[in-house]
């Protein structure tokens, strides 16, 4: 399951993401980032708290940077996937 909560602070809107990032709900934060990013917000994913990806979250994450989406705290499991991210 993956939770995500919408904080604003500004023209900055933060998603917060909570628990497991996988194909399931992989369409769900994509829809929900485009919907922000089509607004002209500026957008940042909070990772602090997702305990798991799959491929597809770790696709999505891919897509969303090259967006323009900026990556916030994270763990260091989702830390080590982004660094395989910013290496390919």
């Amino acid at each position: 399951m993956l939770r995500i909560t919408s904080t604003n602070c500004g023209s900055i809107q933060t998603l917060k993401l909570e628990g497991k990032l996988v194909e399931p709900w992989v369409a769900e934060l994509l829809q929900t980032c485009s919907r922000l990013l089509e607004q002209g917000l500026q957008l940042r994913l909070d990772l602090a708290a997702v305990s798991f990806m799959d491929p597809a979250g770790t696709r999505a994450l891919h897509d969303l940077i090259r967006l323009g989406v900026s990556i916030g705290p994270c763990s260091g499991f989702v830390a080590e996937l982004l660094k395989q991210i910013k290496a390919s």
